[in-house]
């Protein structure tokens, strides 16, 4: 083969990997959803479509946090604990009104993201660390909280899990607004350049004058209210606090739906676009396993692989 020849191979790889990074989360969903449409009894129905619906909002909702959070070159662990705390808070504060007990849910998870990024800000504490620390406290402050399941009972709260707008359930309509602004803070406000800024390098943009402590710690408060806005509206839903199961393995979905969508590990880069198709990739995913009676545990596993596949062509296509 000659040079030229092997030229062109190396050059169409490269496409091919730039293709597939950028593109290839819609192309799976695409997929995904034609292998249901044919083999997926009752999938092209209006219930079942409102049920994937609502099952992947909160996925939607904790992933945009996670997007932030490796945008600036780190990752939040704590997410899945900060639903198990503001379930908790929201089920011991609901007696003072709905209202009191959301705000006091979401204030518990800014709490969390000031410790987090105080501790990678100011501590110097890599990410990975430092959130694993707040993953394990989390959980654990949330049962001690509240230790065992509890029904909630509240009318507004039923409403919010439950009701809709001309057929759109509420938790939907949530995830799609903070998905616009989310994405909005990314690409229009000072905040999100200067992300994306430490996130490429962070001692440049130190070297720039970028307010990088202040930076990193709104970044973690954003991850834990918007991990907590996922807590109150699962609780909502389920019309239940279940601290010990709340939230479970949510951090390795956010993540998986994160750079499936073609945000790099290495922070610099954030596509909102991208994290949107790949929440509901990770849905239909689940929907495609357990509908062929599958364990759900070959869920947790078809994610690990797409994780690696993910990570793998990012890589090959960064060594090009």
């Amino acid at each position: 083969m000659t040079d030229l020849t092997l030229g062109r191979v190396s050059a169409d790889r490269d496409r091919l990997l730039a293709l597939l990074q950028e593109y290839g989360v819609y192309l799976g969903v695409v997929v995904l959803f034609l292998v249901n449409t044919v083999f997926t009894p009752h999938f092209l129905s209006t219930e079942n479509f409102r049920t994937q619906a609502v099952q992947v909002a909160p996925v939607l909702i904790v992933a945009l946090g996670m997007a932030l959070a490796i945008g600036s070159e780190g990752v939040d662990l704590a997410v899945g604990s900060v639903m198990a705390l503001s379930t908790s808070l929201l089920s011991l504060y609901l007696g003072y009104g709905p209202g009191i007990a959301v705000l006091i849910a979401l204030v518990g998870g800014a709490v969390v993201g000031v410790a987090n990024g105080s501790l990678i800000a100011f501590v110097g504490v890599q990410p990975i660390v430092a959130t694993l620390a707040l993953m394990v406290a989390g959980r654990g402050l949330a049962l001690v909280l509240l230790p065992q399941l509890k029904d909630v009972h509240d009318p507004a709260m039923a409403e919010l899990g439950s009701g809709d707008v001309l057929g759109v359930p509420y938790v939907v309509l949530i995830a799609a607004a903070l998905a616009l602004l989310v994405g909005f803070v990314v690409r229009r406000t000072t905040f999100g350049r200067s992300l994306l800024a430490i996130g490429d390098s962070r001692p440049a943009a130190r070297l720039a004058g970028l307010p990088v402590r202040r930076v990193l710690i709104l970044v973690y408060v954003c991850s834990g209210v918007l991990a907590a806005v996922a807590g109150v509206l699962a609780t909502a839903r389920l019309t239940a606090s279940d601290p010990s199961s709340l939230g479970n393995l949510m951090e390795l979905s956010a993540i998986t739906a994160v750079v499936v969508g073609g945000t790099p590990l290495s922070g610099g880069r954030i596509r909102i676009g991208g994290t949107v198709a790949g929440a509901v990739l990770i849905q239909l995913l689940t929907t495609t396993l357990i509908k062929h009676d599958l364990p759900p545990s070959w869920t947790q596993i078809a994610q690990a692989v797409v994780i690696v596949l993910a990570v793998y062509a990012a890589r090959e296509r960064g060594k090009r």
